[in-house]
């Protein structure tokens, strides 16, 4: 079955330096600093990845960060949860843009 979304390509992320070597580094070097152990830890960053990628719906980074959570010992309760937030958030952004229509109602009814 071919698809758009072709789950092989995620290993080859690195080629894409084939059209900038110097951005791709740069890009990569900041990316593994992000998700070092900081304030936060890898743990919690790949969580937020997790969620994130949902957000955004990325399949490369919905199964990566999937892949890279239960790596860094992230249970199913808890990658769950961080979907949820994620669906939470982008749910509630949704409905307060509601707000906007309303107002625009209310002006063109009046």
């Amino acid at each position: 079955m071919s698809t758009y979304f072709k789950p092989d390509q995620l290993d080859r992320f690195g080629e894409i330096e084939e059209g900038n070597k110097e951005l791709a580094d740069a890009f990569f070097s900041y990316y593994g600093k992000v998700f070092e152990d900081g304030a936060l830890t890898a743990r919690e960053k790949s969580l937020i990845a997790l969620a994130v990628a949902h957000a955004v719906q990325c399949p490369y980074c919905i199964d990566a960060y999937t892949t890279d959570s239960l790596e860094k010992g992230a249970d199913l309760e808890q990658m769950t949860e961080a979907v949820h937030v994620a669906t939470a958030i982008r749910g509630g952004a949704s409905l307060v843009h509601g707000i906007q229509m309303l107002d625009q109602v209310k002006e063109t009814m009046m």
